[in-house]
């Protein structure tokens, strides 16, 4: 067996410009990531027409539907399905819907409505409310 000769050593190696390409490329994916991501979330909070505003008037439309649904005292109604599950809805006093004014509202199970009033809605654990009663007379 031979001796091994020593190998000469090598000179560094250089960079290659595939891998600065590479870098630049990586890079640019990186940043263009990053842009659509931030135009993303400044168009959702800031245009009339992103995604926050749409929310935003999705929450308003479903509190005004619930308002309609929710008289108080004084308010005129009109009844949906009065026999069945009634839903009361706000309308103008003066208007040919107006059936019965909200004169008395009364929390806890199981109130009735005296007999100075024409008609009474009891609801059970709706919604945010706890169990109440709604006296109306007829306007």
């Amino acid at each position: 067996s031979y001796p091994q000769q020593p190998q000469p050593p090598r000179e560094p190696q250089r960079r290659q410009p595939a891998g600065l390409l590479r870098a630049v490329k990586s890079g640019v994916v990186v940043l263009a990531v990053f842009g659509a991501v931030g135009y993303w979330v400044w168009d959702y909070n800031t245009s009339p027409t992103g995604g926050k505003a749409k929310a935003e008037a999705a929450a308003s439309a479903a509190a005004d539907e619930a308002k309609k649904h929710e008289p108080e005292i004084g308010d005129c109604v009109k009844v949906k399905d009065p026999d069945g599950e009634p839903v009361p809805t706000v309308v103008d006093c003066d208007s040919a819907e107006a059936e019965y004014k909200l004169d008395e509202w009364m929390p806890g199970k199981y109130q009735e409505c005296g007999s100075e009033y024409d008609y009474g809605i009891q609801f059970r654990n709706s919604g945010h409310r706890a169990s109440y009663t709604m006296c109306f007379t007829k306007v």
